[in-house]
């Protein structure tokens, strides 16, 4: 600790819009009163972390420190944080940041919440860098507080409202907590989806165009939950694979359609209930509407291109009584989900490990590598080795 009470540790800088990540040495500020300080053990890597990074969605000003899917220890709490659930020692979970004061927080849709961009992405303690926890020894500041964490890093500080607590079950070995790790955010945003926007029921014609982290998750959540006809749709056969050995009752590779709709519909000549789209493709979005039955739903999780159109008439969804919706992080609240699949992955039906693959912390590049390569679906960093 400096002589301020400031906290040197190391994190993941990205110092511009499309440079690398780079293991630097960084200072904390101290806790504020509605914030805990963490000690990271377990980073998920997310498609979003990798977006931002390359400078796909403007996160304000650079350098940050990215990364929300941490799990670590508490090590120190703000004199404002509720002790009654919190305490330093415990296990912990980070997941998104809310305002907690909107109409969706109030009626526990935190996803949901209207100012949802504005908090996870410039920063939780407000919108200019200045504001940030993370400077460099010099005293530059880094944006931080990326999603409440930038777990990309040893320690972070992190508000009271991104932490749920690991209850830790004598069944759960440290594998299986690293592979856990990402629960707060991908993982989260495809169980969600399924269980608070779409809403299957057993008898639901059910289809999941991408079979990366999300759709796996959401894959798993509705077989949780009873569904009986998944469809997995991906580019790839040994995702597809994976996603039969998951519950997936039938599988589609685009690769070999020369239609998607008409690939779906084969399956299903009258089209299906839900579709939940991981990939933000134009084209598939346009035919993933065209595949839906009367009556259906479209839940998009993956964020379409600014350029990407879709050719759809407003009469045919109106008509048809078809509905498109957006979802961000499964319109979930993590304090009630995440215990939930921690209880499923017990339970043997929120496997997550099978989509998980550890990596030293400073191994970093291997991981992205890996990731890029399709050898991973979901990279965790282990920060021991640091």
């Amino acid at each position: 600790m400096g002589s301020d009470g400031q906290i040197a540790t190391k994190a993941f800088v990205v110092r511009s819009p499309g440079s690398p990540f780079l293991l630097e040495d960084v200072i904390l500020d101290e806790v504020r009163a509605n914030e805990v300080l963490v000690e990271i053990k377990y980073t998920g890597l997310c498609h979003t972390d990798i977006v931002v990074q390359s400078g796909g969605i403007p996160v304000g000003d650079f350098p940050a420190v990215l990364g929300h899917e941490g799990m670590g220890i508490v090590r120190r709490l703000g004199s404002r944080v509720n002790t009654n659930s919190l305490n330093e020692g415990d296990e912990v979970l980070l997941s998104f940041s809310t305002c907690c004061e909107c109409g969706p927080c109030k009626s526990g849709s935190l996803g949901s919440c209207i100012r949802f961009t504005e908090i996870n992405i410039a920063g939780a303690r407000g919108p200019s860098i200045s504001d940030s926890p993370i400077s460099f020894p010099n005293g530059d500041p880094i944006r931080g507080q990326f999603f409440g964490q930038s777990c990309m890093a040893k320690l972070a500080i992190v508000p009271e409202t991104s932490i749920v607590k690991l209850n830790r079950g004598s069944a759960l070995s440290e594998s299986d907590i690293a592979s856990l790790a990402p629960l707060g955010c991908g993982y989260l945003t495809g169980a969600g989806t399924v269980m608070n926007v779409l809403k299957p029921i057993p008898t639901s014609r059910f289809v999941i165009l991408g079979m990366g982290a999300v759709g796996l998750s959401a894959l798993m959540a509705a077989k949780a939950i009873g569904v009986e006809s998944i469809l997995a749709v991906d580019l790839f056969d040994s995702k597809l694979e994976l996603a039969k050995s998951l519950g997936a009752s039938c599988t589609l590779n685009t690769k070999d359609l020369p239609d998607l709709v008409q690939g779906i519909c084969s399956l299903f000549p009258e089209g299906v209930d839900h579709i939940l789209d991981t990939t933000g493709v134009g084209t598939v979005l346009e035919s993933a509407i065209r595949a839906l039955g009367h009556g259906g739903i479209l839940a998009i999780v993956g964020a379409p291109p600014v350029t990407a159109s879709v050719n759809i008439s407003p009469l045919d969804l109106l008509m048809n009584c078809k509905r498109v919706v957006g979802a961000v992080e499964g319109a979930a609240d993590p304090a009630v989900l995440l215990p939930l699949l921690v209880d499923w992955y017990e339970e043997g039906k929120f496997p997550v490990n099978r989509l998980a693959k550890v990596y030293p912390a400073d191994q970093l590049h291997v991981a992205l590598e890996d990731l890029h390569a399709g050898k991973v679906i979901k990279p965790v960093l282990d920060w021991s080795s640091v």
